[in-house]
């Protein structure tokens, strides 16, 4: 009788070690920082006790210095010690508790908001912001680790929270795993479904797969199905022989026809009526067989089709979601906060290549180079707790007001953009007076608003506080509607 070995769970050859690696970690992320704003996007791992301040480890630390860094899959570059001025040698205590949230406890000159509140000591949790006032702004996160990365690859190093090859920003473990899940989907050639919310990047995601395709030097064709009517599908997709349907028609190839030999993009793929999408089916099989209007043989193509849409995918006609094989999904900037900065930058450099007379404005120079943009860290803060819906157009919209607006060279929180946003705890009403739930208390007048910034020296935060406010973005609300000038330290 043979003798037989059970293996532990854990040891079969067939759970990789990425299964079994990925707990959850707790990190800081910088998103603003007024001294060193280029490490906006590192962050820092919390395990146990640490404390947080400027420059090196020293005696009499109560608990080790945590260290920032540029974490990607491919591993982290520690950063220097931290060297904001404004930032005390010894400025806040952390400590990870069981339930992966962390306590936080002021030490040092710097004043501490959490989530708009002053306070000196809090517990946080993931999306929770910390702001050292006027120093540097932080995100706390609770995320598996970064993605193993076996499909991407980039010939070239891009700086770090720089635009990749493709175009795509960020560097958060759901900015890598779609970078990941993107490259995995260009090189199986099989017909891709794109899904995620209104501005999440589709049409990005899209022009991303063919980049890493084998078909990049062919041409991607994109089109919105939206467009597309009963009529016209079949003569817009299949193209039609020369003088049909009417005499003097000429022959047109079709979007099928072009795009033989590359792919065809087509957006918004779940607003093509159900009957239509049936049309489509024999060009999706292996073979790609079609007829142009007017021609009785059946053509063939080679074309690979990228579908997206942001509807649920059982609105589409089961077997024709069936034949769009590989699938990715992408998440709006909720899903990736830390990102936002990033995102920001990125498109404020947009903005600055066409209308050059920004930079003047709103860039930083440093060694006669332009450098990152100047934001208000209130601007920050309420980007990145914001509620999106457009998620990346609807970014864009709120800075392109920011820009528009802002008196200094500050890209700034005017009232402009929020008259734009909701706080993220309230809900605006119709008239643009501040709702508050029916049993809460009436909100505060005028003279009461304008007591309370007195008694806190001008602080928007401590005035609301003072006021009992949930957060000072509703204090910002209500100082609009009253017409009080806000003089924030």
């Amino acid at each position: 009788m043979t003798e037989t070995t059970t293996l532990d769970e854990d040891a079969l050859p067939w759970v990789g070690v990425g299964a079994r690696a990925a707990q959850p970690e707790t990190r800081l992320v910088i998103l603003w920082s007024l001294d060193e704003p280029d490490r906006v996007g590192e962050s820092a791992v919390i395990t146990g006790k640490r404390v947080l301040g400027r420059g090196d480890s020293a005696g009499g630390d109560p608990a080790p210095r945590l260290r920032f860094g540029r974490t990607r899959p491919q591993g982290t570059v520690p950063g220097p010690p931290l060297q904001n001025a404004r930032v005390s040698r010894l400025q806040l205590v952390l400590e990870a508790l069981p339930d992966g949230r962390l306590s936080v406890a002021s030490v040092g000159r710097s004043r501490l908001t959490v989530n708009g509140r002053e306070c000196t000591e809090a517990v946080v949790g993931d999306g929770d912001t910390v702001h050292l006032r006027n120093a540097m702004l932080l995100l706390v996160t609770r995320r598996a680790p970064m993605p193993r990365l076996v499909a991407w690859t980039s010939r070239t190093e891009v700086p770090f929270g720089a635009p990749d090859p493709c175009g795509i920003v960020g560097e958060s473990r759901a900015t890598w795993a779609l970078r990941e899940a993107l490259a995995v989907a260009a090189r199986s050639n099989h017909h891709v479904l794109l899904h995620g919310p209104s501005g999440a990047g589709k049409e990005l995601a899209a022009r991303a797969v063919h980049a890493l395709s084998e078909r990049a030097a062919r041409p991607l064709l994109a089109r919105s199905a939206a467009t597309f009517t009963e009529t016209l599908l079949d003569a817009e997709l299949f193209g039609n022989v020369k003088n049909f349907p009417n005499v003097g028609t000429p022959e047109r190839p079709g979007l099928v026809g072009e795009a033989d030999g590359g792919a065809l993009f087509l957006d918004e793929i779940g607003e093509l009526p159900t009957p239509l999408q049936a049309h489509l089916l024999r060009l999706l099989d292996r073979d790609g067989e079609y007829h142009r209007l007017g021609e009785s043989r059946a053509r063939r193509a080679d074309v690979r089709f990228i579908a997206a849409t942001n509807r649920p995918l059982d609105a589409l006609k089961h077997d024709f979601a069936a034949r769009l094989t590989a699938r990715v999904s992408l998440s709006g900037l909720d899903a990736r906060p830390e990102d936002v900065p990033l995102l920001a930058n990125a498109l404020l450099e947009r903005f600055r290549q066409k209308s050059p007379a920004l930079a003047e404005r709103f860039f930083e120079r440093r060694h006669g180079a332009l450098a990152e943009p100047r934001l208000d860290p209130d601007l920050v803060e309420m980007l990145v707790r914001h509620p999106w819906r457009l998620h990346t157009r609807e970014l864009e919209r709120l800075l392109f007001i920011a820009v528009s607006t802002s008196p200094g060279d500050y890209v700034t929180l005017t009232a402009e953009v929020l008259a734009e946003v909701a706080p993220v705890d309230e809900t605006p009403a119709p008239d643009n007076v501040l709702r508050l739930p029916a049993s809460a208390a009436p909100p505060p007048d005028k003279a009461r608003i304008e007591s309370a910034l007195e008694a806190a020296e001008g602080r928007v935060a401590g005035a609301a506080e003072r006021l009992g406010l949930s957060s000072r973005y509703v204090l910002y609300r209500l100082m609009r509607q009253y017409g009080i000038e806000a003089h924030t330290a």
